[in-house]
């Protein structure tokens, strides 16, 4: 195989790969860092690749143990509610965890592209999912035990490949699924004790998603209110705080919304996105004094019978880019 078409091989796999070291990492920019030290790493040790296995399975023993190697002594990425499960609204912010966070993942970069011939397995990556409850649960078990959940059960590889490519025994690989899926099953969503992807979103979730955006810009929260589930769960990292139900978080809307206030934010605009398989919207917001509006956060969602559930408002507008967003809007 000459370099040129080595190299174009490897670069097919770029998504799968950057998808791969997300959910080793929880991180979209570690992901993006990891992704091309594994092509570097691949690139340099392209003599050694004999075809004794598939380019596939060799890229992701370069992807799994580049990560593994990354992750040592690294801590895990949660989110506000995980990191702080006791906090009421009101404790200092100083008493609090304050990450590292999940970030999202812009589903425009996760679809997955045809199986190369010789490959076919690369189709099941189809059944793959990135939602966040997912992620977030992934990020309890220790980096090894996370490897063999995501070959094995996401990827569908056998025990015996996840094997060769921990260098580990099937043994080793089975028992490490085992630990992990009673893990895994202590901190999935309620209702769900499988790693397997949750329904997409429906025309009527996707209704809910549009009322919102169009009160939230409109600064609505009565009909806010409307869409809330009582229970509903709202975390906004970079920031260490989170609301437990429906009443705290229209607090803090109302507060933020009120131009009398000295918490208030600006005007907002949003933007239909989309993260992580879920629906999501991007915000922007115009602060009290300025003609533009700024990239202010990424919020993704969860609906379930009508209301939203949960809302994860990602505020890092370094985002935006990787999600094509515009970087302004002038109204």
């Amino acid at each position: 195989m000459s370099d040129d078409d080595f190299g174009r091989r490897i670069e097919q796999h770029r998504r799968e790969l950057r998808v791969h070291c997300y959910r080793m990492f929880g991180s979209y920019d570690e992901a993006e860092d990891l992704v091309q030290e594994v092509f570097l790493k691949a690139w340099r040790a392209r003599d050694g690749f004999e075809g004794r296995s598939s380019l596939r399975r060799w890229l992701y023993r370069i992807a799994t143990n580049a990560c593994l190697d990354a992750l040592d002594g690294r801590r895990r990425r949660l989110l506000p509610d995980q990191a702080n499960p006791d906090y009421v609204p009101g404790q200092p912010a100083a008493t609090l965890i304050t990450g590292p966070w999940l970030q999202p993942f812009p589903d425009a970069l996760w679809e997955p592209v045809a199986p190369q011939e010789g490959e076919p397995e690369a189709a099941a990556v189809a059944r793959e999912t990135l939602e966040l409850a997912f992620l977030a649960a992934m990020q309890h078990l220790p980096p090894r035990q996370r490897a063999a959940v995501i070959l094995c059960d996401v990827l569908g590889w056998p025990a015996r490949q996840t094997a060769e490519v921990l260098d580990g025994s099937v043994a080793s690989v089975n028992s490490a699924l085992q630990r992990a899926r009673a893990t895994l099953r202590e901190h999935l969503p309620q209702g769900r004790s499988d790693w397997a992807p949750a329904a997409p979103p429906t025309e009527e979730d996707r209704q809910v998603l549009r009322r919102y955006m169009d009160a939230v810009e409109r600064g609505d929260l009565d009909e806010v209110a409307a869409l809330l589930a009582k229970d509903v769960r709202a975390t906004m990292p970079p920031f260490p705080e989170w609301f437990a139900d429906r009443e705290s978080v229209l607090a803090a809307l109302a507060a933020t919304w009120d131009m009398g206030s000295p918490d208030y934010i600006g005007a907002l605009r949003m933007i239909h996105t989309s993260a992580n398989g879920q629906l999501a919207a991007a915000s922007y917001r115009r602060p009290p004094g300025q003609q533009v509006f700024e990239p202010f956060g990424i919020g993704v969602l969860r609906v379930c019978d009508g209301r939203i559930t949960e809302i994860v408002a990602f505020h890092e507008p370094a985002l935006f880019p990787a999600f094509g967003l515009p970087p302004t809007r002038d109204r």
